[in-house]
């Protein structure tokens, strides 16, 4: 065979094996792109559905998570009535309707510096606790040391004071004990009163005792020894299982009543709480926060002279959990503020609290802003005059603007929440100039940081 002749086989061989790759190449590339084709397939419908998951999810926030902007801002829910979203101007109790259309996040809603954050106070507007307007005892620790049991307290137990971080007061920690028992020094309590103070839980989880209860006793001594006589709520910590609120008495030192009333809580207490009570003489009323628990009618004894108060807490695990008490305050009145404002034609309550320095209303007054609401709303002719008045600590120019801001935080709470109309409201601050109590004290300060509304 010549040379010419194998060259040509070998050509026409290797053209033959170039062409098989190419068929198999051409199959692999085709087998390739099918994958690809599904891989790509599969993605979108990964897509699609995450995207549609959002949408549905953003959909069903809009239904039970009014204002929810993300997973990280949704709100549990409020056990016991309690609303997830923000109370609406203009809702049930409005008689004015929603002549502006505004609602709590318009533009025509006045900035939180003046009136309070508007979504908290409206959180508020069905609140109905009313605190006393004659303070009896008051007791934010100001003048008490770190690490010190504060001065005006009785234990059988230990305590101090500390700070927390994220809160800028004091707090009393408190233990736990079958006996232990924190008093404050208040005694002979009038008839009617209301008893005010914050509370912050820490290191709560699954594994927190279900007994773990703290415990407010209104009794017949302020001793150590149990009351013979004496009204008593228990509210738990448990975080695993709701437990509910034990109500419990003891007339002539023998039991009553004792019963649970179930609730659930538990997303309540995690976070910092405000507890209200009003006595009025036998009834007894518990709030946390704005939500009302307990209602007793004749909780307390007949014409028994109460004469202390006590707060006990049990079962709690002093390795991982604690739980502090602020901010206490105990106050004569609670009383129906309506009926006194249409008879006597004025009233001045320093139940209206701000934060300090500031016109921001703390959400936990409008109780009586609620009442005030509803005197203009069966009087329709009345109109009124909010006057602020301050204590005497800081400039007195100062005192004086912010005495201002703080009525027209007031009258502003009154028009945006309950939607009064302006024209009907009128303010006026007055700074430290008309003191009615001691500035040298607590208790007297709390009573010159007040507000006035009188009939025109």
């Amino acid at each position: 065979m010549n040379t010419i002749q194998i060259i040509f086989r070998f050509l026409l061989t290797a053209i033959c094996l170039l062409g098989t790759v190419f068929e198999m190449n051409g199959q692999l590339f085709k087998k390739l792109g099918k994958a690809a084709e599904r891989a790509a397939e599969r993605t979108v419908e990964r897509r699609v559905e995450q995207e549609t998951s959002e949408k549905t999810d953003q959909a069903l926030d809009s239904i039970f998570e009014p204002g929810a902007k993300g997973e990280n801002e949704r709100r549990e829910p409020i056990p016991n009535g309690g609303s997830t979203g923000d109370a609406q101007i203009g809702g049930p109790d409005s008689g004015w309707g929603t002549n502006s259309g505004r609602d709590s996040e318009t533009a025509d809603t006045p900035d939180a510096s003046s009136t309070g954050d508007p979504k908290s106070i409206a959180v508020y507007s069905k609140f109905d606790f009313v605190p006393g307007d004659n303070p009896i005892f008051t007791d934010d620790f100001t003048k008490d040391f770190i690490g010190d049991f504060p001065s005006k307290w009785n234990s059988n137990a230990s305590g101090e004071l500390v700070t927390i971080e994220g809160y800028p007061e004091k707090w009393l920690k408190i233990l736990p004990g079958p006996n232990t028992t924190y008093i404050p020094d208040v005694t002979d309590l009038p008839e009617e009163f209301t008893l005010e103070f914050d509370v912050v839980a820490t290191g709560l989880d699954n594994q927190t005792s279900s007994q773990s209860y703290l415990g407010l006793m209104v009794g017949d001594n302020n001793t150590f020894d149990k009351p013979k006589n004496c009204g008593m709520i228990e509210y738990p910590f448990c975080q695993y299982i709701g437990r509910g609120i034990i109500v419990e008495n003891n007339f002539a030192g023998k039991r009553v009543m004792r019963n649970e009333l179930k609730t659930d809580i538990r997303n309540i207490i995690n976070e910092k709480h405000h507890i209200s009570i009003a006595v009025n003489k036998q009834r007894f009323r518990f709030w946390i926060n704005e939500n009302k628990y307990v209602d007793v009618p004749r909780l307390l004894p007949e014409n028994m002279k109460m004469q202390g108060i006590k707060f006990t807490l049990r079962d709690i695990n002093t390795e991982k959990e604690a739980v502090f008490i602020g901010n206490i305050k105990i106050a004569e009145g609670g009383v129906d503020l309506r009926r006194k404002l249409l008879a006597d034609g004025k009233i001045s309550t320093n139940g209206i609290l701000f934060d300090s320095g500031s016109a921001n209303i703390q959400p936990q007054s409008m109780g009586i802003i609620r009442q005030i609401f509803q005197v203009l709303q069966q009087e329709s002719t009345i109109n009124l005059k909010i006057v602020g008045h301050t204590d005497a600590d800081g400039d007195e120019s100062t005192n004086l603007q912010l005495s201002k801001q703080r009525a027209e935080a007031v009258k502003n709470a009154l028009v945006n929440v309950y939607n009064v109309p302006p024209d009907k409201l009128t303010t006026e601050g007055k700074g430290e100039s008309e003191p009615v109590g001691d500035n040298q004290t607590n208790e007297g300060k709390s009573r010159n940081r007040r507000v006035e509304f009188i009939k025109l």
